[in-house]
């Protein structure tokens, strides 16, 4: 994707256990309301649900830093800096970016947590359970079930819906990130460090459901406090009722126009 016709260009990243096409809803809508949008996959993921499903040895052992420097790569073919929009570990990504300064600015929505983030609730260790609990996982791409997806995404929608979105869009995930994340506070090289003090980025909106079980609202708000020492822009908003599937789920256009709300408040 090359911005060409003056259009800001706004690039999707996806986290785990989801398909780089399941930002589809986003892209059109963004793409309506003028921007160039992207939403390209992780390192070695194919392009389809049934080819990643098929071959999950090309989406193993792909890294944070692996990750970053993919999109970065992308990034670096683009005429002007993009708009962030991650999920997940896909908004843990987009602030490693920020951070960088290689965006305009980024919304990160129930964002894995980054090193300095101390809370670890239980549920996060109950949707975690299937990776950590082989450690050869750490080089292999581990599936979720239709049941473990429900508890991870799926919770605060129905079991029906949950299983559609689990066939639309579930995907093999690489258990590096997690085992990468899951040390990060150990560890002063972590890749998963975030520069939370940079005053020159562009702004940042962290975006929570209140009932996620991935990413419950302990984390996103240890994670603002993060940013305590930046005066650069840093803000956030709560869904009280929504869990991990809120930008997939029939829900998922309230999220959006958030998203476009704010960026349309800082003129981006």
């Amino acid at each position: 994707m090359a911005n060409t016709d003056g259009r800001t260009p706004v690039l999707f990243i996806h986290g785990l256990w989801l398909h780089a096409s399941s930002w589809g809803n986003w892209s059109d809508l963004f793409q309506e309301a003028g921007y160039q949008t992207s939403a390209p996959g992780w390192p070695g993921e194919p392009d389809t649900v049934e080819g990643s499903r098929a071959d999950p040895g090309r989406i193993a052992d792909h890294g944070i830093d692996d990750v970053v420097t993919h999109y970065a790569k992308i990034i670096s073919g683009l005429d002007t800096k993009p708009i962030l929009v991650g999920h997940s570990f896909g908004g843990m990504i987009a602030q490693k970016l920020l951070g960088q300064d290689l965006a305009a600015a980024a919304v990160a929505i129930d964002a894995a947590q980054i090193k300095g983030v101390l809370p670890l609730p239980l549920s996060s260790l109950r949707v975690t359970f299937p990776v950590f609990k082989n450690p050869a996982n750490r080089h292999r791409a581990v599936s979720l079930t239709a049941e473990q997806f429900r508890y991870a995404f799926g919770n605060a929608i129905t079991e029906q819906e949950s299983d559609e979105l689990y066939q639309r869009w579930a995907i093999p995930a690489p258990g590096k990130p997690l085992f990468e994340a899951a040390a990060a506070n150990f560890d002063p090289h972590s890749p998963a460090k975030v520069d939370t003090a940079n005053e020159l980025r562009g702004p940042l909106l962290l975006m929570m459901g209140g009932r996620d079980h991935t990413v419950p609202e302990s984390i996103t708000r240890a994670t603002l406090k993060q940013y305590r020492h930046s005066d650069a822009v840093t803000d956030i908003v709560a869904f009280d009722d929504r869990a991990h599937s809120l930008t997939i789920d029939h829900g998922w256009r309230e999220v959006a126009d958030a998203a476009l709300s704010w960026l349309k408040q800082h003129a981006l």
